[in-house]
């Protein structure tokens, strides 16, 4: 199944990706075979991680996250989609968090 998975490194920075294998990706990482990313900045610590039913929603969703701040990912990370509500920058211009 496909999901998205989110790394803190070693330096605190945050890494998301997408696979259909998991533990496959995961173990890829931790041996330092995984993103060239994650290589520079072992050992990495999932996060985060959640299963789509089509990999189109979960390359979607990696993108998504992709483009969020440290912080909002953090939060996403802790407590889903209520803890960001408000976050994005059209919501606060237009009163709605």
């Amino acid at each position: 199944m496909p999901h998205v998975y989110m790394l803190e490194c070693a330096d605190g920075t945050l890494y998301v990706g997408s696979t259909i294998d998991l533990e496959r990706r995961l173990a890829q990482h931790a041996a330092g075979e995984g993103a060239a990313y994650t290589r520079r900045r072992l050992p990495v610590t999932l996060r985060w991680h959640a299963e789509f039913a089509r990999i189109e929603d979960a390359f979607q969703w990696e993108k998504r996250l992709q483009g969020w701040s440290h912080a909002k990912r953090l939060a996403f990370a802790a407590g889903g989609l209520d803890a960001v509500r408000g976050w994005s920058a059209r919501e606060r211009r237009e009163g709605k968090g």
